[in-house]
């Protein structure tokens, strides 16, 4: 089967029984999506597919032939990182990390889909996604920071770019 993970073509081998999930970590080396519960619940594995948040650990390979995959690690452009990753950074919004990648691709589908959340529509945007650290404060203004920067991209203005590889905590 064939899948367009991060623009890039691939193909894997043996889909049956096998989650987007499993491909994305042990086939392809890419960790950003992590393993939590396994049951969709905790959104540690979001990733967008076909533009649509969806949770990895529970998309069947033999579903998905075929679909355009975004996982964290295909945001940053030109060595810079994407709006929402840099909003993160800079508020803070990343304690353990652990639960970051799968927040930060939440955030990136609900302002792809609302433009400027309000408070109650990133509750409801991020309702899927926990956080065992109890960082939601800086998420919710990490949220607002990364939608006032796409809104501002959007326009036309210049905005500080955080270079990708000095951002890593």
């Amino acid at each position: 089967m064939r899948l367009i993970i991060n623009g890039n073509e691939h193909t894997v081998d043996e889909p049956s029984g096998r989650t987007l999930l499993d491909v994305l970590r042990e086939d392809l080396h890419l960790t950003g999506a992590k393993y939590g519960c396994g049951q969709g619940r905790c959104g540690a594995c979001t990733v967008l597919l076909d533009g649509v948040a969806v949770r990895a650990c529970m998309e069947d390979l033999e579903m998905i032939d075929g679909a355009a995959v975004s996982t964290v690690e295909g945001l940053a452009r030109g060595g810079h990182l994407h709006a929402v990753q840099a909003a993160f950074v800079q508020a803070r919004a990343l304690q353990c990390g652990y639960c970051t990648p799968g927040m930060v691709m939440s955030v990136v589908s609900l302002i792809q889909r609302d433009g400027m959340p309000s408070d109650e529509a990133i509750h409801q945007g991020l309702a899927g996604n926990i956080c065992r650290c109890g960082g939601y404060p800086r998420i919710v203004q990490a949220v607002h920071a990364a939608a006032a920067m796409q809104g501002d991209l959007g326009r036309g203005a210049a905005t500080e770019q955080i270079p990708a590889a000095r951002a890593r905590p």
